[in-house]
């Protein structure tokens, strides 16, 4: 008797269907829509493999996917084992295996977590072959279904069309990827780039990094008479060597590998070209014959010429820890923390704004002598689904939610990092923020993540992430990863008062909550309109005035209710609206939950208008008294700088149609 079929698992949450391949059909995708359909590796031929045996036999190969960011990021998993082995766990099952069940698990690394990720193996096929990402050799897959692992957590293969190649990296590998503007390269050759380098970035500063990290190069919009190249397209630094050459300078030559797996590339470097000619024939058999499909040789100038920019991702260690792409010292201590930009409360903008002070404020202790980098990673604000397929509402006082699942070229705001020198915790934020800070990014820039590098001597530091506009919400990571002991901690919003040296205007307000007439308790209760309710005007002026709202209950410690309150805007038109219609709609701003607490304040930005405060207690018909401190900042102290942005991003992508 014939034993029972083995049942294979079918991934309900990414199903063998449109729905996983599409997301709006506004790629050059979608005209195979009709003709895709969905095979296991035991399908499309005889004896499938995970992983070859020559490395060479696994390089990647793109398909009718623009998802050339993401591969190329996956090869930095074939320079590592154990990168690789962090994303693509050992012991995953064969298909020869009696365990083998149809089903694969990997992990994402994704804002502070690896996040596993089961998929079944069905794969996207035309005409019986892999349509997307392939290997080298076709019977090798951990390239395809780590594809399509990256796919789900995307929400489909479509959303994979464009992206940055430093993001992929990030989400491989848990690090920090940097992109150097190759344009800027070979303007600045032999300067010193940044403030704080330990030395100057050149292409040679890449020989260094070839064995340890990942290096991959773009070209945005390519000259004339070098279409061959591709547009929005992304490249890998294979190799990089430098020549000697009998007439004497040396020469350096990169090896560039292409994601379609094909030579298109007509240089002096090309087999038979002129460029061989002035180095040894030793030397120009050697690095032609190492050559793998899909790979040229270009000579330095003609790299900066030809391509745009170049992505390189930090060396991560065996032990996980980051290793500077400057001095190869080893970032062993890490701290992350998250933090949001509220709007009208701590979404202040960047330092030409007079909010910039209320952004998210961090305090950065160093230890002893340090090289720091420091980054700001953003979390995409959509709505959608996770991973089981259910419905994820949106989340925060902005209709955000944190979620992986976004379109690669999704915009994000443009965003900064600035850090202060401070002699003590206990300082004037105001007048700290005032003067020059000790490092920053050079510019606000539009990409997911932003980081600076520095040499940072002992002692307390203030860091301020922020956006280059006021009033745009967002949620990020704060991380710092330094190769001397650090600590990081969070400052507290409420720790912020009034600044004594500026001028505030103060009105107090005096109130009390009684039964069956004001106590009308929280929001939660039809008789929350009967709650005292507090006139509130703002003035015009600049811009919006930093306004503090206290609320605080005058009753013996033991005796303490929860309190909270709201603010309710007045429409600027007047209207016929009455108090209890208008405490019935949704408030602008709040200070809940309710809380046993003596004072409840919040720090917050409001434009010239009028508004009401509603004082109340968590539960209705609870008696009490109170006071009401409205606290309005008249002027503020100029901060001097000129705050700019970056250039918007490129992103790398582009239809290369896979030969059957």
């Amino acid at each position: 008797m014939r034993a029972p079929a083995r049942e294979l698992f079918q991934d309900a949450a990414f199903p063998a269907s449109s729905s996983s391949l599409f997301s709006s059909f506004s790629t050059p995708l979608a005209q195979f829509r009709e003709d895709i359909t969905w095979k296991r590796p035991q399908e499309i031929c005889a004896t499938p493999r995970l992983f070859p045996d020559n490395p060479q036999e696994g390089q990647v190969k793109q398909g009718l996917l623009g998802d050339c960011w993401f591969l190329c990021a996956c090869a930095a998993l074939q320079k590592s084992r154990h990168l690789l082995e962090q994303v693509i766990p050992p012991g995953q099952p064969s298909w020869l295996d009696q365990t083998y069940r149809g089903s694969f698990t990997c992990r994402v690394w994704q804002f502070g977590h690896w996040v596993e990720v089961t998929i079944d193996d069905r794969l996207p096929c035309l005409a019986g072959r892999l349509c997307f990402s392939r290997c080298q050799r076709e019977d090798v897959f951990w390239l395809p279904l780590l594809e399509k692992v990256y796919a789900k957590v995307y929400g489909s293969y479509e959303h994979l069309w464009a992206g940055q190649v430093a993001e992929a990296l990030v989400d491989l590998t848990g690090g920090l990827a940097e992109r150097w503007n190759l344009k800027d390269l070979a303007h600045t050759s032999g300067q010193q780039d940044r403030p704080g380098d330990s030395e100057p970035r050149t292409c040679r500063h890449l020989l260094g990094l070839k064995e340890r990290c990942l290096i991959s190069c773009s070209v945005f919009s390519p000259r004339a008479g070098s279409r061959e190249l591709g547009e929005f397209h992304a490249f890998i630094v294979s190799d990089l060597r430098e020549l000697r050459t009998p007439a004497g300078p040396s020469i350096l030559l990169l090896c560039i590998q292409n994601p379609w797996g094909r030579r298109c590339w007509q240089g002096p470097w090309r087999e038979g070209g002129e460029g061989w000619s002035r180095v040894e024939a030793a030397d120009q058999s050697e690095l032609l014959s190492q050559l793998q499909e899909g790979e040229f040789w270009v000579e330095e100038q003609e790299f900066l010429q030809e391509f745009d920019e170049v992505t390189i991702g930090y060396p991560v260690t065996e032990a996980g820890h980051l290793q500077s792409l400057y001095s190869e010292k080893l970032l062993c201590h890490t701290q992350a923390l998250p933090g949001a930009w509220v709007r009208g409360q701590s979404a202040g903008g960047c330092r030409n704004n007079s909010g910039f002070p209320s952004n998210p404020k961090f305090w950065l202790r160093v230890w002893e002598p340090s090289e720091v980098c420091a980054a700001v990673l953003q979390r995409p604000r959509v709505r959608t689904s996770d991973w089981a397929g259910r419905a994820r509402a949106p989340a925060g006082d902005d209709h955000t939610a944190w979620s992986p699942a976004r379109t690669p070229g999704q915009d994000y705001p443009a965003v900064g990092l600035h850090l202060w020198k401070v002699e003590k915790r206990r300082v004037s934020l105001p007048r700290v923020l005032s003067t020059p800070p000790v490092a920053g990014t050079v510019c606000h820039a539009y990409d997911r993540e932003v980081h600076l590098r520095c040499e940072l001597a002992p002692g307390y530091y203030l860091a301020v992430p922020s956006t280059f506009l006021k009033d745009v919400p967002g949620q990020f990571l704060l991380r710092v990863f330094s190769s001397g002991r650090v600590s990081l901690s969070a400052i507290k919003p409420v720790a912020e008062g009034p600044d004594p040296e500026g001028e505030w205007e103060t009105v107090r307000l005096r109130g009390s909550w009684r039964i069956g007439r004001t106590a009308g308790g929280s929001r939660n209760f039809a008789s929350y309109p009967t709650n005292p309710c507090f006139p509130l005007s703002v003035p015009g002026g600049a811009g919006p005035r930093c306004v503090r709202i206290s609320l605080h209950q005058h009753c013996p410690d033991g005796d303490r209710h929860p309190i909270g309150f709201h603010v309710f805007q007045v429409p600027a038109d007047g209207g016929d609206q009455g108090t209890t219609s208008l405490l019935l709609q949704k408030p602008l701003l709040s200070c809940v939950p309710h809380c046993y607490a003596q004072e409840v304040s919040r720090l917050c930005h409001l434009s010239a208008g009028t508004y009401r405060v509603v004082p109340s207690t968590y539960l209705p018909d609870t008696e009490g008294s109170f006071t009401v401190t409205i606290a309005t900042r008249i002027d503020r102290r100029s901060i001097h700088s000129q705050e700019r942005l970056g250039q918007l991003l490129q992103e790398a992508s582009f239809q290369a149609v896979m030969k059957t």
